[in-house]
């Protein structure tokens, strides 16, 4: 249950423009059809947080993979993330951050960290 308000208290910090780390559950079957539950992470930058933190809020996270963009959208309150990590904080002057879509090269200004 601790680990649960952990998670609630970090989704409110949480902001775009944030790069951040999420680990979440995975659960394959293997060759021989037995389950397997693993940890996965997907590292990206925040661009949109919709809903605040209430029960259908949302965070959508976008990387570049391979020279390919890839967004998933997250649910904040999914049981199957376990954590969320964050490693950087930029400064932007946006809500949502979907110019980061196209063919935007500058880099955003970072922000200290606190840990």
């Amino acid at each position: 249950m601790a680990e649960i308000q952990q998670k609630n208290s970090k989704t409110t910090e949480l902001k775009p423009g944030m790069t951040i780390r999420v680990y979440q559950k995975i659960k394959e079957l293997n060759t021989k059809g037995e389950e397997k539950e693993r940890i996965q992470y997907f590292e990206g930058i925040i661009i949109a947080k919709k809903h605040g933190n209430e029960k259908g809020g949302t965070i959508t996270v976008r990387k570049t993979s391979d020279g390919i963009g890839v967004e998933k959208i997250f649910p904040l309150n999914l049981p199957t993330i376990t954590k969320i990590e964050i490693k950087k904080e930029a400064r932007v002057r946006r809500a949502k951050l979907y110019f980061l879509k196209g063919t935007y090269k500058k880099k955003l200004k970072e922000k200290v960290v606190k840990k």
